[in-house]
């Protein structure tokens, strides 16, 4: 242990007080921002998670072709190389896009999707759906449908051409349970009789609230519709790669194709910023504690003058005593940090346990958090920076000071 370190423990241990004062801002303040990091995370997270499951983390759609004349249909993709495009409705060789896509390292499984917007009545309830005409046993592999099912049986449906899946918070519009039956609406006005296999929560209000699951092959009778996929959705083993990959299938297959960061821009903008707000907002505790600890080493300044003179009499440079009130500053930076992130684990813990009933954007019985080494490296880097501003004042000062004239003021 080094002489300035020495003095340094002695000199805070000395004022046990305002130790523990500076010690709590620190304490709380790392432990509030972890804890408020893993909330807003948490609930970002589950949402990626939920739309990932449902909507794949990458979508194939209707393939396009460049058009020169004068009337042109705008971009629908980020791609600077498909600024005029001529759209086609459909995916008529979805078979062969499926087997080239397989050979990419990244691509897990894909699935052919036949969507479609129609009505949906069950007994005097109506509503207006998202149809998706899937095939069973690809669509298994590809999404987490099957891990989806709060009622019902994934078997029935695939067994069944005549059953559905329709999604939770839509049978609770329509009022039906798994074995129901519920009536849609074709574009040429007739009623297709479906029985309700089985009930999906997906834990995303807008796929909850408007999602039916059929046969494909069933949903072009029903659609009328000459294709029989209008996208393709695809899992991936890597989703934050997912805009290359989407550029590149463009290029190569001609279809547009939408990463799931493009689709849910909106939403992950929304999230990224309550994020920001609430770090900026708890890094102000951080902030509040280092002025308390200038404060703190301002006043030791002045209350240990004459040992400061006697030290820099005894052969002690500016930079010694730079050092002993720096390390004073280290110490409640270092102990506040690492109580403040066991605090922060506690604290986060806790909230992950309390009951909440959210049924809005995500479906949720309680707070949800996530679990990030890197809150817990921000929170110390922001207790460290800000000890460290605070320390550096009072520690210059002291370094200013002339032994022999503080030593003569001080016997005055």
């Amino acid at each position: 242990m080094t002489p300035p370190l020495y003095i340094a423990l002695r000199f805070l241990t000395h004022r046990k007080r305002a130790l523990l004062l500076s010690l709590s801002g620190v304490v709380f303040g790392v432990a509030i921002f972890i804890c408020t990091q893993a909330q807003t995370q948490g609930f970002a997270q589950q949402f990626i998670d939920s739309t990932i499951g449902s909507n794949g983390a990458l979508v194939m759609q209707e393939r396009f072709r460049p058009r020169y004349q004068d009337l042109f249909v705008a971009s629908k993709s980020t791609s600077a190389n498909a600024s005029h495009r001529l759209f086609f409705e459909g995916i008529t060789d979805a078979s062969e896009i499926m087997r080239v896509s397989r050979q990419f390292s990244n691509v897990v499984s894909c699935s052919p999707v036949l969507r479609g917007t129609i009505s949906a009545r069950a007994d005097f309830q109506n509503a207006t759906i998202d149809l998706f005409g899937i095939d069973p046993p690809l669509h298994l592999q590809t999404t987490n449908l099957g891990q989806e099912l709060v009622a019902g049986n994934y078997d029935d449906f695939r067994n069944n051409t005549s059953s559905i899946i329709i999604g939770s918070r839509l049978a609770e519009l329509l009022d039906v349970k798994a074995g129901d039956a519920v009536q849609l609406l074709s574009p040429h006005g007739e009623y297709w009789r479906f029985t309700v296999a089985a009930i999906a929560r997906s834990g995303v209000g807008a796929i909850d609230s408007t999602r039916v699951y059929s046969h494909a092959r069933v949903a072009q009778s029903l659609l009328h519709r000459p294709f029989t996929a209008s996208m393709i959705i695809y899992k991936l083993r890597d989703p934050s790669r997912a805009p290359a990959l989407a550029n590149h299938f463009e290029d190569l297959f001609k279809h547009v194709s939408q990463s799931w960061q493009e689709r849910e821009e909106s939403t992950l903008q929304i999230f990224l910023t309550l994020q920001i707000s609430a770090a900026i907002t708890v890094s102000l505790i951080i902030l509040l504690a280092g002025f308390g600890i200038f404060n703190v080493l301002t006043m030791a300044v002045l209350a240990k003058v004459k040992e400061i003179a006697i030290l820099r009499s005894m052969g002690y440079r500016r930079v010694d005593i730079s050092a002993i009130f720096l390390w004073q500053g280290a110490l409640i930076a270092g102990i506040g940090s690492l109580v403040g992130c066991l605090l922060g684990m506690v604290l986060t813990w806790g909230v992950s346990q309390i009951p909440i009933r959210i049924r809005g954007l995500l479906y949720a019985d309680h707070l949800l958090v996530v679990w990030d080494w890197r809150h817990y490296l921000w929170a110390t880097l922001l207790a460290i920076v800000a000890v460290f501003i605070a320390s550096y004042v009072p520690a210059l000062r002291a370094a200013q000071l002339a032994p022999v004239t503080t030593l003569r003021g001080s016997s005055v």
